[in-house]
């Protein structure tokens, strides 16, 4: 599967953006999605995960609360809701995909797929 994330931007803190991820193939239903986020210098981070049918979400602590992700499976497209925006939610948004079973999976190197990434920038 191939996936182009877009909705990336300049923004002030406190606004919002929301962030898509378009994937091809037939099969996007069977894969679980995920949000990682990297800024300059630091690791890439896990942001937020979905569940196949989109019922089961789960986020890293310091978006929850303000980070909703969302899937249309009929588009083949996932989402990333993000409000409340901070400085230190600015970097390069990943959008990511694997196979098997949902559960909470952090680490970068369980996942099959991935997208070259948007750009967020947020000033204070």
């Amino acid at each position: 599967v191939q996936l182009v994330e877009s909705g990336g931007g300049l923004v002030q803190a406190g606004d919002s953006l929301r962030l898509s991820c378009a994937a091809s193939g037939r099969t996007f239903s069977r894969y679980i999605m995920a949000w990682f986020r990297q800024a300059p210098g630091k690791e890439r981070d896990f942001v937020s995960t979905i569940s196949w049918s989109g019922a089961s979400t789960y986020y890293a602590d310091s978006v929850k609360g303000r980070f909703t992700i969302s899937r249309d499976n009929a588009k083949n497209t996932v989402y990333l809701e993000m409000n409340s925006l901070k400085p230190e939610d600015a970097a390069i948004y990943y959008c990511a995909a694997r196979t098997g079973s949902y559960r909470i999976v952090f680490s970068t190197s369980e996942y099959n797929y991935w997208g070259h990434g948007t750009q967020v920038t947020v000033s204070s």
